[in-house]
């Protein structure tokens, strides 16, 4: 089995590039697909609600976002709450598909969490910090919570040290597409 990873910075297009170099390659795995399925679990909630004091359960992630704005602190704690969770499924993930050819992860903290070692190739998908800022406000964030979230990660040369693959996603699908299965071509 080849484990492909994919990680960029918030907003550079790691999701697209996952379902893109998995479409009829390999099962796909997806981080932020994980913790989407986890604030939708009553247990979590709950967890959460009580481990940040949040009153109302309806909306968690803009109640979460909320904490974070008002104690940059809150993130870590999360962290430390969201990633063994999100890691474990992934061992599951690599479990159910140990038969196929290639596996994909979509992982946007990959190097930041130190998991190079756990893949075969690493593709770091990158663009520019007012593209990707214009992208993550078109999607309803925001220019604060943005630079809260792009502050956790390493810059973009510390990530391309770790990577195989740099792929700039600055202009338009196609082109991104046509760069990621040139390059996936070597492997397949």
């Amino acid at each position: 089995m080849i484990k492909i990873g994919i990680t960029g910075s918030l907003a550079s297009g790691k999701s697209t590039a996952g379902k893109i170099l998995s479409s009829k390659k390999g099962p796909l795995f997806s981080a932020d697909v994980i913790v989407s399925r986890l604030y939708k679990n009553n247990n979590f909630k709950k967890y959460i609600s009580k481990k940040f004091d949040i009153k109302n359960q309806i909306n968690m992630k803009k109640a979460i976002k909320k904490k974070i704005l008002e104690n940059k602190s809150n993130f870590k704690k999360l962290e430390k709450i969201i990633h063994p969770l999100v890691r474990k499924e992934m061992i599951n993930f690599l479990k159910k598909n140990k038969n196929k050819k290639f596996t994909f992860f979509e992982i946007p903290l990959l190097i930041e969490s130190r998991l190079m070692k756990k893949f075969d190739v690493i593709f770091f998908i990158k663009a520019n910090k007012n593209l990707r800022l214009r992208r993550f406000k078109a999607k309803g964030g925001d220019k604060k919570f943005f630079n809260i979230l792009n502050s956790k990660q390493l810059s973009d040369s510390k990530k391309a040290r770790h990577s195989d693959h740099i792929i700039v996603n600055e202009k338009n699908l196609n082109i991104l597409k046509r760069n990621l299965l040139y390059i996936f071509q070597r492997y397949e």
